[in-house]
């Protein structure tokens, strides 16, 4: 399974601690906070999630446990409610990683269930003396051995190991500029991808955490564009990348290329939204050789609210579809079978996943700024903590209810008809030799979509 999570970026990075300060107007409805990041973090193999729960005004991690028949969640209160900015990150044994911000020092431990109780283990604490330094987990390590945490100052980027050392948090690399985000490249946990700000552009980058912090470039579209690794699939080695590219100084495009293809990045139409954000969040995995056949899931911010939408660099056209009542925004993983699967929390069911199976060539329903009609084929849900209830397809088919095809009517609609699909490419050209993803030429480029 493959589960992307996007962070800030490197001008967000200045405000990383803001919630620490924030009342109840940086939060929502569901006491999460309104940081346009996800809300939820899923470990690389799909088995465990975690997340700061909300209790009335207050906040607790939680684990979720996503492996079995049924999803269901273990509740992890310690003394006293959680600050406002603490992050929560699972390992691959189910114990939760947590950070605070204890007296200026980033206090890092483990949480793990004891009986009634939640016990916990203290890692150490990394120290920024520079004020302006801000220090945020990165995105769940394959293996699930180990976690990472990134430090962005004013000139340079510090990447720690902060779980999974021997001897607490220790140092690794030292890159120079302001990084953001934080893409793994690899099913070793080795190769890192940070998008580093240096005289004002932004590009791509790739840290070898196995030889001390060795960087390399990833990203080069043009000597002037802003180009950024928002996802990738060590499998296929599909990569989602953002860049302005395609419009020098006008607005970011959501594209993908593969590692070491002769085919330039691409930027489908499909995939602007008037007046909406486009994120992707989970890639679909175990398509060796395949980039063209994952599916990715996408989230979108709009008008209209939250939604998220489905696409395939094969396909022209983008499946749009209401999220789930209480999804847990930008949160999701694939199966290699392509079921997509969004957990969610409501008051009735306070641990759910809801899986969506879109089949191949499904097109595209709604308009541009707001999702089309659709349903998971079958949805699970625990009734709370104890992991009992959920619900599947019983065979009836009513109104509302989902269906096998993906997309469902409202009540007295039709079925909707897919948007037709965008005009077919122009040839590429083709390199003489295998080129890195940073050297593919943009003389042609074509958009897919």
């Amino acid at each position: 399974m493959t589960a992307c999570a996007i962070e800030p970026t490197a001008a967000d990075e200045d405000g990383d601690d803001r919630g620490d300060e924030c009342g109840d107007e940086c939060r929502d409805a569901c006491g999460v906070p309104r940081n346009g990041g996800t809300v939820c973090a899923i470990t690389a193999d799909g088995a465990y999630a975690a997340r700061l729960a909300p209790a009335g005004d207050c906040l607790f991690p939680e684990r979720w446990t996503l492996d079995g028949p049924e999803p269901y969640a273990v509740p992890l209160p310690g003394n006293q409610p959680e600050e406002p900015g603490t992050e929560v990150q699972p390992m691959g044994d189910g114990r939760v990683l947590i950070r605070r911000l204890v007296d200026g020092r980033h206090a890092f431990s483990l949480l793990y269930p004891t009986g009634p109780g939640t016990g916990e283990l203290p890692l150490g604490a990394v120290e920024c003396p520079d004020p302006d330094t801000r220090l945020r987990l990165l995105p769940p390590a394959p293996g699930g051995e180990k976690a990472y945490a990134l430090a962005v100052g004013r000139r340079s980027t510090a990447v720690w190991l902060v779980a999974g050392g021997a001897f607490g948090p220790e140092h690794l690399a030292m890159v120079p500029g302001r990084c953001s985000g934080g893409v793994w490249l690899d099913r070793a946990g080795r190769m890192l991808a940070l998008d580093r700000e240096v005289g004002g552009r932004t590009k791509a980058i790739v840290v070898d955490l196995e030889r001390d912090g060795e960087v390399s470039p990833l990203l080069q579209i043009a000597a002037d564009s802003d180009d950024r690794l928002l996802a990738a699939d060590p499998d296929s080695g599909l990569l989602l990348i953002s860049s302005d590219a395609p419009s020098p100084g006008r607005e970011q495009r959501l594209g993908w290329g593969v590692i070491g293809s002769t085919l330039p990045v691409r930027f489908p139409e499909c995939l602007r939204l008037p007046d909406c954000t486009v994120t992707p969040f989970a890639i679909q995995p175990g398509q060796v050789l395949m980039p063209e056949n994952c599916g990715v899931a996408l989230r979108v911010d709009g008008p209209a609210g939250t939604w998220f939408a489905v696409w395939r660099p094969a396909e022209r056209q983008l499946l749009q579809l209401p999220a789930p009542e209480g999804w847990l925004a930008g949160a999701g993983l694939w199966t290699e079978s392509g079921v997509l699967q969004l957990p969610y929390a409501t008051r009735e069911v306070p641990c759910g996943v809801a899986r969506f199976a879109v089949p191949r060539g499904a097109g595209g329903t709604g308009d541009a700024g707001s999702p089309g009609v659709g349903a998971p084929v079958a949805a699970g849900g625990t009734g709370g903590s104890e992991g009992t209830g959920g619900t599947e397809g019983t065979g009836e088919t009513r109104p509302g209810d989902p269906v096998r095809g993906g997309t469902v009517g409202a009540p007295g609609e039709a079925a909707p008809v897919p948007s037709p699909p965008s005009e077919p490419d122009p040839p590429v050209p083709v390199a003489p030799r295998p080129v890195p993803l940073r050297e593919a030429p943009l003389n042609g480029r074509v958009a897919v979509g």
